[in-house]
Order: C-alpha cells, then structure tokens, then sequence
C-alpha cells in the first residue's frame, strides 16, 4: 500500500463509498501481516515509495506463493516483483495471480516475476541498463524487470565492453539521454569508468561474477568498480541486478 492508495481509501470514506468500518480492517494489515513464517510489509510502499519484494531463493514455493497472496489480498496498486525465482517458483505462483484475475510473469534468464497490477511511469527520465558481454545479460535483466517494475522508463544496451569500445560509441546519444545508467560487467569490470566518463548522470555499476579463474567470483571486477576514477560511479553488490535497478528507480524519481 503507498501514498495513492491511502489517498483513495481516505477519499472514498469521505464521499461515502466505503465504511468506516471496512478502512479500519483494510488498515489493520498495516504496518505488516503475519504469516507465521513470514512477516508481509504492507506499509513499504507508503514509507519508501516501493513496496516490498520477495527473494524467492531459501524459500519454498509453497512459501513464496503465501506472500504473494497476502500482498495481493492488501489490495494495493503497486505491482509484484519475486527475484531469483525458478519455474517451480513460478508455478506456485501463477494460479495465485490468476485468483485475481492478473498474470504472473516469468523472466526465465534473470529469475524474476513479475505480477503487474499498474504500468503508470512515475520516474522523471530514462534508465538505460548497459552490459559489457553477453553473460553479463541475466543480472542486467534483473535490473531491467526491477526498474520497469517500480513505474520507470528502461532500456538496454548489450554486449559493448571495452574488448571493443566502437560498438558504445555507436550509443553516445542514447548514453546522453539518460537520467541514471545502469552499468554491468565481469571479467576486469572496466565499462562502467569507461561510460562515466562519457557522461553527466550518476552510473550504478553492477560487477558479476562472469569471468576466469582470477576473477574471484565476481570479485576483481567489484575491486575495479570500487577503485573507479570516474567521480561519478557508485557500486552494488556482486551480481545484484535487483539493487541497481532499485537505486536507479529512487535517483529518476528524484
């Protein structure tokens, strides 16, 4: 539940289309709802500006689909986003969102579901979601998804790494119109001080743990991105597509 919705709620008791009564239950869910095993928050979306997000890894489908049910119960308007899911994840899921008449979206390369319940575009500008190789691609879908998800503009750009610059170089107008990029890359993890070089917006960099046996995991690029000299830089952690696309979503709805 966020701002909009207490809004509507509060209006329609004021224009006498919903109960005092049925507000007050509709707000004991808040701030959260407990599942036993899980503690729903409700309240994330009036409190940050997104609601909150179900990492599915660790749990189990069974357990996921619950928390999908509860936030669905809630009512809200703000769509539904599960990270690191799989396709018995998913299938838990699905008749969950099909209850209430939505449709569950599986993103099989990046492992996020998707359940859209608004498609309003609240960010100010462009995301645009960079990656230096093809691998890199999962993790830059992750943030792809979560971007869209929390109502912003996002696009991509893929597999131009510094193996060879001219092909982001091709890019230079779209690099410049965005508001926030979103910079991902294994191996040596060298494009995001390359593209923050390039531009004025604030670049995320998204290190993944693409690479040799000396890229420790992911490691040796999340050193390198640390390390940037380009001001203008600031890091996630190793493979968190979700935590880029998120901060980015905070920056555009600056």
């Amino acid at each position: 539940m966020d701002e909009s919705d207490i809004r509507n709620l509060l209006e329609a008791v004021k224009r006498g289309r919903q109960t005092v009564d049925s507000t007050v239950a509709k707000l004991r869910r808040l701030p959260y709802e407990d599942l036993g095993f899980a503690k729903v928050d409700h309240h994330r979306g009036l409190r940050q500006g997104y609601a909150e997000v179900v990492f599915a890894r660790g749990k189990t489908p069974k357990q996921v689909a619950e928390i999908v049910r509860a936030m669905l119960r809630a009512k809200a308007s703000h769509n539904i986003l599960i990270t690191r899911a799989n396709k018995k994840t998913f299938a838990a899921v699905k008749p969950a969102a099909r209850a209430a008449k939505l449709r569950a979206e599986f993103h099989e390369l990046s492992g996020t579901i998707l359940i859209e319940r608004s498609r309003k575009i609240q960010g100010k500008g462009l995301i645009l979601i960079v990656t230096a190789g093809t691998s890199d691609i999962p993790v830059a879908e992750e943030a792809l998804v979560t971007a869209r998800s929390m109502g912003n503009r996002a696009e991509v750009i893929y597999d131009v790494g510094v193996a060879g610059l001219h092909r982001l170089l091709e890019h230079r107008d779209k690099l410049a119109e965005a508001r926030v990029i979103v910079c991902v890359a294994g191996m040596e993890g060298a494009l995001p001080s390359v593209v923050a070089g390039m531009v004025s917006a604030p670049v995320i960099a998204v290190p993944t743990s693409t690479g040799y046996g000396s890229s420790f995991g992911g490691l040796t690029a999340l050193l390198a991105m640390l390390n940037s000299c380009a001001s203008n830089v600031s890091v996630v952690n190793i493979d968190n597509g979700f935590g880029a696309g998120c901060v980015a979503s905070v920056i555009n709805k600056l």
